[in-house]
């Protein structure tokens, strides 16, 4: 399996730069049986893993709904009430573009054709934030390393907070369960406004090292910059006054951080999830890759359909997680081979039934990771 065909993820792959290295466990029996069921069912259904008019449909929507959302947002609302309610759906937007589209087309998911995945993978610069840094901090480097303190770089806030059972605690992590949700609701300025300026500049992303954008990254990176304060602040500040702007862009910017960051929280941070480390005698994990996969993913409300559309099939993140590079239409039709095959080989299919199942649980986890040892 190359780089190319499985997105990039699999740990037994050169690592390029200064991301750090960790092996898993060779056992690759589970990985190709499941792989060979899902390929079997592609080939019996006669349907392609990548892509396809229903992607492209469900693109088309996801940017009428947020160019339409801004022009009105800008050109046409009149009052208060008009104002928050674009903004909020500007903001849900925005977010629909990150999950829906750049998200499949980041993990090489989007099309068979890579120049279309790259194209895709750009509106993560349209929206703010950076399709060369969110390639390293996420496809790379949480996807390789999903819940391993001091690997994954998403399940570290620093002495914000503590989210696994191998991070220090300290004494006002007893109340992060209430203060950290507001915390989360500000994820999206962060994305947009700090993260990859930060990335870039300093070169690295924790304790992972990666390379900063050269050439046509280096002017993708800037143009993405441009076209988003443009569309986000300067032509906005032609037509309003400029805390009237900031507001709105705050409300947008809110929505925005809260429905990314449950989306992405939810699967991994709870009690249900597993938090592995290297063992000490052989410095490597002791599941094989696959397996670690399936055991740190845990999915939330399968079978909602409307949510499924909203988050890019994200509440499959089990099936994200085993098969990145396949794209998040084909997870329903494929959830029930992963979980008919975890079961065979003993490793426990585990999911919320909604989504606030999902959040509950990870809001017992705050309580349970901030109480004392």
């Amino acid at each position: 399996m190359t780089q190319k065909e499985d997105g990039g993820n699999k740990p037994a792959e050169r690592i390029r730069s200064g991301v750090l290295k960790l092996e898993f466990g060779q056992d690759t029996a589970f990985e190709k049986e499941l792989r060979k069921r899902v390929d079997d069912f592609f080939r019996s259904i006669e349907r392609r893993k990548r892509g396809g008019r229903q992607m492209y449909l469900k693109t088309a929507i996801v940017l009428t709904w947020f160019a339409a959302s801004y022009v009105l947002l800008v050109f046409v609302a009149q009052t208060l009430w008009q104002g928050l309610l674009l903004a909020v759906s500007l903001g849900l937007a925005t977010a629909a573009i990150g999950m829906d589209i750049q998200h499949d087309a980041g993990h090489r998911a989007y099309s068979e054709r890579g120049w279309l995945n790259r194209i895709m993978a750009m509106t993560m610069d349209l929206v703010g934030g950076s399709s060369h840094t969110w390639q390293w901090k996420h496809t790379i480097i949480h996807h390789r390393y999903v819940n391993i303190t001091g690997y994954d770089t998403d399940i570290a806030i620093g002495r914000l907070g503590r989210l696994t059972p191998h991070q220090r605690r300290l004494w006002y992590h007893r109340w992060q369960y209430l203060y950290l949700w507001v915390f989360y609701a500000f994820y999206g300025m962060k994305v947009q406004l700090v993260d990859s300026w930060r990335f870039v500049i300093l070169g690295r992303i924790g304790q992972h090292h990666i390379p900063r954008p050269k050439g046509w990254e280096l002017v993708i990176f800037l143009t993405g910059k441009v076209v988003f304060l443009s569309w986000a602040f300067v032509i906005p500040m032609l037509l309003h006054p400029v805390p009237i702007v900031l507001f709105y862009y705050v409300v947008a910017a809110l929505v925005l951080g809260v429905a990314m960051v449950l989306v992405f929280i939810v699967p991994h941070l709870n009690a249900e999830a597993d938090f592995p480390l290297p063992r000490t005698d052989t410095g490597r994990i002791e599941n094989p890759w696959m397996i670690h996969q399936a055991q740190v993913a845990v999915n939330f409300a399968r079978h909602n359909r409307v949510l499924t559309w909203f988050v890019g099939g994200l509440n499959y993140h089990k099936e994200h997680h085993l098969f990145p590079a396949i794209c998040h239409i084909n997870y329903p039709s494929i959830s029930k081979i992963v979980e008919e095959t975890c079961r065979d080989f003993g490793i426990p299919y585990k999911e919320h039934k909604s989504f606030p199942a999902g959040i509950a649980a990870h809001y017992r986890w705050l309580q349970r990771m901030g109480a004392a040892d």
